[in-house]
């Protein structure tokens, strides 16, 4: 018998108001089986909170093709950082003058390779 293994989501540090998918909506997004969310969750391509004991992906981590290209990436940069999944969302979810606004959401527009850029930078 394959061991099961664990949902990794963190303690909810997003703000309440945060939008947050639970796992069949973000597959339901992906055109793609649950056990597919579970696999990027794994894999450190998403990261989830866990909210009123469920586990929940931010809803700015997606947008209309699936997971935001640049997500996984910077997920990646901040971990190999040292950075913990409540640090990262912490970091990702604050508001930040000089981009302007929060990382995550400048991930959708121009701004993208900037905040991987300096996710690269905090890793060093």
């Amino acid at each position: 018998m394959a061991a099961v293994k664990k949902i990794p989501a963190c303690a909810d540090v997003l703000d309440p108001a945060e939008p947050t998918l639970d796992l069949p909506a973000v597959a339901g997004r992906l055109g793609a089986p649950v056990t597919r969310v579970h696999a990027l969750l794994q894999e450190g391509r998403l990261v989830a909170v866990t909210r009123e004991g469920v586990p929940r992906v931010p809803a700015a981590f997606l947008d209309d093709d699936g997971v935001n290209r640049f997500v996984p990436g910077v997920l990646a940069l901040l971990h190999d950082g040292g950075h913990s999944p409540e640090e990262m969302l912490r970091w990702l979810f604050a508001e930040d003058d000089s981009l302007p606004g929060r990382p995550v959401d400048a991930l959708h527009g121009h701004l993208a390779r900037e905040v991987r850029r300096r996710a690269q930078a905090m890793a060093l």
